[in-house]
């Protein structure tokens, strides 16, 4: 079951592979490549 929604895509994402801390908050990913970009501008994705 999907909990969490990446933040990038849009995605449903129901475990924990791909995750950052930012803010204090953790945000999950589906893939490397959405978390990466997230890395590279948190406040774009966080808003």
């Amino acid at each position: 079951m999907a909990k969490n929604i990446d933040p990038v895509c849009g995605m449903k994402v129901s475990d924990a592979s791909f995750t950052s801390n930012y803010a204090g908050k953790t945000y999950y990913f589906c893939c490397e490549h959405c978390k990466q970009t997230f890395d590279q501008n948190p406040i774009k994705y966080t808003r």
